[in-house]
């Protein structure tokens, strides 16, 4: 299994480490942020390639990180023998197999006693002088030649790897875009591998080059008799079509993957991302130790997902590693937000820590939208809709802006406790301020059981009692009955005090579009505040 993952200089990370679990990771981010960046340095130092293609194949000047590209260059233009800028992508391995262990050593950044393997891109030593007449060339992009460079698959030995070892088998897909030509040849390498002994494989071998003989002998006879008479003015020797019988021929060329009779490129591609991820997983723990999967939720109806993911619970066990990207709430809550890992720049989260309660009560709510907790970097929690278009009133008038402008995400609970979802914001450490009515407990009581979750920056705000038990009843105290009835566009004969409660969303919604001004209640006032 993967114990560490260290990256230098790769795309988004700049110097980047993560400490995986050894069972299964699900990343998240926001876009751009890194996730299938993360997944491709563990291709590439796991395997050396990219899209089944050698690295060095595949390099380009778009897999250094930019900010260290433009602080060389910034410091090249001050002091020429500058060193250039390189990619160090490392695995570290627990593992007591005797071929991962012979990939033992400290030639990691780590200085690590481990196994491990690691890609390196560096400036290729016989063009220094080729490298140096480029960066001296005052009309030179700013981009690296990498022309130049080279990429070096090592394990921690310094030794240089020239295959895969069994022991670190690897599986990868990419539910996102489905390429029918490569996702058939990837299956039926799959399915042969799987069920066929040698002596089967050699037995179909021998009854495909018979009928292709047959074929040669009977369908192309008589057409072979015809070209024969028509070639003897032109060659020598008699000319004649017959079925191929080289390598090139062989019978596993014109196999293709069937689901319900169906060839498998002319699946849909949501059947087609299902059984993918389901066919990788059922590899044999020895060929397959690392799975890889790009957003599983992709082309698939919430129906279909959920069996999905039910067989991917099913499949992932001890003897593999899963590596998950997701941008569904559904995925993150069923396969465990103890298992999280979230992506911001540099400075990944992991979630290890999470009680196992919290855990199960978001995997029996799948259907909320925890991604949204785990992605705000300012959050503002209240119970129901009334309440969040209540504080972005009251926001409003305080900044003359939305808090969606100052980046601050407003989230319903819509149900959900607020002790789970601040013990969630509290070992992701975000800052996050939650409102609640009293309902008529004091104050203290409620704030007594979310101690462990508060800090400076997770605040928990709660109406006074003597105030009013709701919202409705604290907004008419702080701006009074009348102007209540004026701010809610209501009758004379309408009473405000009855009106509120029956139409909770109602009344928030003409709050939030009243021209007129609204004085906000205290703790509402004082979570507003906490932004300032």
């Amino acid at each position: 299994m993967i114990s560490k993952v260290v990256i230098h200089g790769y795309r988004k990370f700049r110097q980047f480490a993560i400490t995986p679990d050894p069972t299964t990771n699900i990343i998240v981010g926001d876009n751009e942020t890194g996730k299938s960046t993360l997944l491709e340095a563990i291709t590439l130092a796991l395997s050396g390639r990219i899209d089944g293609r050698w690295a060095n194949e595949e390099l380009n000047p778009y897999w250094f990180n930019a900010d260290a590209v433009r602080d060389y260059l910034d410091a090249y233009a001050k002091d020429s023998q500058v060193p250039a800028p390189t990619i160090c992508i490392e695995l570290y391995f627990d593992s007591l197999d005797s071929d991962v262990q012979r990939m033992r050593g400290v030639h990691n950044s780590l200085r690590l006693d481990f196994p491990g393997t690691k890609l390196e891109v560096v400036l290729n030593p016989d063009y220094d002088e080729e490298f140096a007449a480029y960066m001296a060339d005052p009309d030179r992009p700013d981009v690296l030649p990498t022309e130049y460079f080279e990429a070096l698959w090592k394990d921690f030995n310094d030794m240089p790897l020239r295959r895969r070892p069994t022991a670190l088998g690897l599986s990868v897909i990419d539910s996102r875009t489905i390429r029918s030509k490569a996702g058939v040849d990837y299956h039926t390498r799959e399915i042969l591998s799987s069920f066929l002994e040698p002596k089967e494989r050699a037995a179909i071998s021998v009854a495909h080059r018979k009928s292709r003989y047959e074929l040669t002998s009977s369908a192309l006879k008589g057409l072979n008799e015809k070209v024969r008479e028509g070639s003897e003015k032109l060659h020598d020797a008699p000319l004649g079509l017959t079925m191929d019988q080289s390598a090139r021929a062989s019978w596993e060329a014109g196999v293709v993957p069937a689901v319900d009779d169906i060839p498998f490129a002319m699946s849909g591609q949501g059947q087609q991302a299902s059984i993918k991820v389901a066919l990788a997983m059922k590899r044999r723990a020895e060929s397959a130790r690392t799975v890889l999967i790009e957003e599983p939720e992709t082309h698939l109806a919430y129906s279909r997902l959920h069996k999905l993911i039910d067989r991917v619970e099913t499949l992932a066990g001890e003897s593999q590693q899963l590596f998950v990207t997701t941008h569904s709430s559904f995925v993150l809550n069923r396969l465990g937000l103890n298992k999280l890992i979230c992506l911001r720049g540099d400075d990944p989260t992991r979630i290890s820590d999470l009680d196992d309660g919290t855990v199960s009560y978001f995997k029996h709510l799948s259907g909320y939208d925890t991604l949204r907790l785990a992605l705000a970097t300012r959050l503002v929690l209240v119970e129901g809709p009334s309440d969040e278009m209540i504080f972005k009133r009251g926001y409003f008038d305080r900044f003359q802006k939305s808090p969606e402008s100052d980046g601050i995400d407003v989230i319903s609970m819509n149900g959900i406790t607020f002790k789970r979802a601040l013990e969630l914001c509290a070992r992701l450490d975000r800052d996050v301020v939650a409102l609640q009515d009293n309902d008529g407990s004091p104050v203290s009581e409620i704030l007594q059981e979310l101690t462990e979750h508060m800090s400076d920056i997770r605040r928990m705000f709660v109406g006074d009692p003597s105030l009013g038990k709701t919202l409705e009843p604290q907004l008419i105290t702080a701006n009074g009955v009348e102007h209540m009835r004026t701010v809610l566009g209501l009758r004379k004969q309408d009473n405000p005090e009855t009106w509120m409660p029956n139409h909770k969303t109602e009344g928030a919604l003409r709050i939030l579009e009243s021209q007129e001004a609204v004085v906000m209640p205290n703790y509402i006032k004082q979570a507003i505040e906490h932004f300032a």
